[in-house]
């Protein structure tokens, strides 16, 4: 495996189209305009050389010549780390830790939640859009406070809930009208040109409606 890595000369990523994790790393790749070849890549048709990379069965894999990665928020961090420019993360330690423990809850609380959607998996999709507009609409009075998630300061953090409210119009989810700050949030992420890049042509007709 590894010589098959060494050969590489530009950063490589292997992408589900649809997926929002992937949108996420994407969304940071196009942040720090951070040359890497995108390879998208289907569920049930998934590469001889990726089988041989990731060893979980999952698509997302960030391959940087000797180096291997699978799992969204390391390969997020990582990036951040070896492109500095522009920080995607606080300098001070509490900060730090603390836009670690907001992705952490927005994977388990609406990351989950996508994902039971996308499957159809146990729970009615009308219940499982009840979960995901609930906890929008529990956070939606920070972002009247701060520009960005939790800071004034675009971070990691916005990079990994964009996908989710960009999916809003897919899962058929309105938020309410007391998240008008958080809608606020979301046109301020989708304005960005970055993000803009990072859509698939997939994604882009989910968000048809925003």
């Amino acid at each position: 495996m590894a010589l098959f890595v060494n050969r590489r000369s530009v950063m490589s990523l292997y992408s589900d189209a649809t997926d929002p994790a992937c949108h996420a790393v994407r969304f940071v790749l196009a942040e720090k305009a951070i040359n890497v070849e995108i390879m998208d890549v289907a569920p049930d048709n998934r590469p001889e050389d990726l089988n041989a990379l990731n060893p979980y069965d999952t698509i997302l894999t960030l391959a940087d010549r000797d180096l291997v990665l699978y799992e969204p928020q390391i390969i997020m961090e990582y990036l951040d780390e070896r492109f500095p420019h522009p920080p995607l993360m606080p300098v001070d330690p509490v900060s730090r830790a603390n836009n670690r423990l907001y992705r952490y809850r927005v994977e388990r609380d609406m990351y989950s939640v996508m994902k039971r959607l996308d499957q159809s998996e146990s729970g009615s999709p009308t219940s499982q859009r009840k979960a995901l507009r609930d906890h929008l609409t529990a956070i939606a009075p920070a972002f009247s406070q701060k520009r960005f998630f939790m800071s004034d300061d675009f971070s990691l953090a916005d990079c990994f809930m964009a996908p989710v409210l960009w999916r809003l119009p897919h899962y058929h989810i309105k938020l309410p009208s007391q998240t008008r700050s958080l809608r606020g949030y979301a046109d301020r992420l989708f304005e960005r040109e970055a993000f803009k890049a990072s859509l698939s042509e997939l994604e882009r007709e989910m968000g048809e409606g925003y």
